[in-house]
């Protein structure tokens, strides 16, 4: 009985030490927490108010900028969208494109070829094969793209506030921006899955995918078919549902270009997005079909993608050392 009293008795001190012990975890751990919760909100409250100072400045800057952009066409409207939905993504497109086919025909400046994915590849250029990319990109974007926003300029004015002298606001924009992502995502992940139907393959998608190193102007080389479902509606289907002004869709029209131009472009560039997933895609034609590589996830068509050392480069590169170098490619197995 002694023994069980004692035995009892001990064991009764030591959940007494450990509820002890417990509770002055959790005290110091909510002291800590409080104490940086205290200084996150300090912080927070800061930094918001400053940003939002430096917001109301530049959305000032903005609105005034729009004004007289505005009042020097007269307000007209066909001209702006024109302006703003087709020139200046253009003009984004093919200057960023140009420097990139500097260095793909030339070789220099070093600074941009020794980021090259795929090395080996397209040093130089086919300057024939080019040529021909860069002819049918024209013809897609003069053919296809403009009279395709010819129909959704009406699209647009039907929603009234397209043209509007007020600006949408940034947070408004950011909104949008992610919403057209989303759709964009959607879209162009499954009618890119669509043309790589063997019948569609052989006679749409075939022409995208003679290029398995791909360069940045081929991101629009393209059969018309393709490049009115895969290339264009994912990209104006956001702006045409959410009724968006002018401005928020020319901006969204550059950034889904120089997107995917860096997706093409073959090199995996410092502080830029990587180029690694739709790299893949090019080089082994059943996987990456996506955008964001979200459904490629749901749908498991990245899984080989995931084996892979490009799979370890995805990623923004945040210093100057190509990624080639220091992720390498493993040895060759013996045949």
């Amino acid at each position: 009985f002694q023994m069980k009293k004692d035995s009892g008795y001990s064991t009764t001190a030591e959940q007494q030490k450990q509820e002890e012990k417990l509770w002055d975890a959790l005290k110091i751990t909510a002291c800590i927490l409080g104490t940086g919760l205290l200084i996150f909100t300090a912080l927070a409250n800061s930094v918001s108010w400053y940003m939002q100072n430096i917001w109301d400045a530049l959305g000032h800057f903005w609105q005034t900028t729009w004004l007289k952009f505005y009042y020097l066409f007269e307000g007209n409207e066909w001209t702006i969208f024109l302006l703003g939905a087709a020139l200046i993504p253009a003009l984004a497109f093919w200057c960023f494109n140009g420097i990139l086919m500097v260095a793909d025909v030339t070789g220099k400046p070093a600074f941009i070829t020794r980021y090259r994915i795929q090395q080996g590849k397209n040093d130089p250029v086919d300057t024939k094969k080019l040529r021909e990319a860069i002819y049918t990109a024209l013809c897609n974007q003069f053919c296809i793209s403009l009279p395709m926003l010819g129909a959704m300029f009406y699209v647009m004015k039907w929603w009234g506030n397209t043209f509007s002298k007020e600006l949408p606001t940034f947070h408004w924009f950011l909104i949008e921006l992610s919403i057209f992502t989303l759709i964009e995502e959607i879209l162009f992940y499954y009618t890119h899955r669509l043309v790589h139907h063997p019948f569609l393959y052989k006679h749409i998608h075939k022409k995208h995918h003679e290029w398995t190193a791909p360069i940045g102007v081929v991101s629009i080389y393209a059969h018309p078919v393709e490049h009115i479902l895969s290339n264009t509606l994912p990209v104006m289907t956001g702006p045409m549902i959410m009724g968006s002004h002018i401005v928020s869709i020319a901006a969204w029209f550059s950034l889904a270009l120089i997107t995917t131009t860096i997706s093409h472009c073959g090199y995996h560039l410092p502080f830029l997005p990587s180029p690694e997933f739709h790299d893949f895609h090019h080089l082994k034609f059943n996987q990456c079909y996506g955008v964001l590589g979200v459904l490629d996830y749901l749908h498991g068509t990245d899984t080989v993608f995931r084996k892979t050392k490009a799979y370890e480069r995805h990623r923004v590169l945040l210093s100057l050392t190509p990624l080639s170098e220091s992720i390498p490619e493993g040895p060759k197995r013996a045949e």
